[in-house]
């Protein structure tokens, strides 16, 4: 077995921190994740609770507690700050909820790649590079912040993504024009596999919240 696809200390488990939506937004990507494995039996997207990657599927042989007291301290300063739905759009092979740029929809929120930058920075030193999957490092300058609503299965079935955003778009599900961004959350996952569909055994526990001031 090559090393790309060997196992790392510390599995099954990896970490992700995330900015959780209002109720009334997780509500809504709840819905549309819950029709599209009702519908097509996409679940990558819905194997997660609703959220925006601060940062997403990181190895660390650390416990816990050292990861939210990280955190805690990188993230102390920061204020709460207003969140703006753009709507459905494709993003790669999948499709999102839009939730990256200001009012306008142009310009990037800098609040939001702020707090990933932040969290990103606070979690680095605890990181222990693992072989699979690939590392999701933060980079500024890429930094989308988004909703899943369809991902990893339309690699697989990449003839369903303009039949899936079509059925996506006529869902009668309501989204609010914005919400509060001041709800972080940290998970820490577990699946069979990492190397290959992983989002097919994925399971989930919430380990700690945090609001912002």
């Amino acid at each position: 077995m090559s090393e790309r696809f060997g196992k790392a200390p510390g599995d099954p488990f990896r970490y992700g921190v995330y900015l959780r939506p209002d109720p009334a937004t997780c509500a809504a990507v709840t819905a549309v994740t819950t029709q599209l494995r009702a519908q097509y039996g996409i679940v990558s997207a819905g194997a997660f609770p609703p959220h925006a990657t601060l940062v997403g599927s990181r190895h660390s042989t650390v416990d816990p507690k050292s990861i939210v007291d990280a955190v805690s301290a990188g993230i102390a300063g920061i204020e709460r700050f207003p969140v703006y739905n753009a709507g459905v759009v494709p993003h790669g092979v999948g499709l999102i909820h839009d939730v990256h740029h200001l009012a306008d929809g142009k310009t990037p929120n800098p609040a939001f790649t702020d707090l990933a930058a932040a969290v990103d920075t606070a979690v680095a030193p605890l990181v222990t590079p693992a072989p699979s999957p690939a590392e999701h490092r933060f980079d500024r300058a890429s930094f989308h912040a988004h909703l899943s609503l369809a991902s990893h299965d339309l690699y697989e079935r990449p003839d369903l993504r303009d039949e899936v955003i079509e059925y996506v778009r006529a869902l009668p599900v309501s989204w609010p024009d914005e919400f509060t961004g001041d709800t972080v959350t940290l998970y820490r996952t577990r699946s069979d596999d990492w190397t290959g569909r992983w989002w097919r055994t994925l399971t989930w526990e919430h380990v700690h919240t945090w609001r912002l001031r």
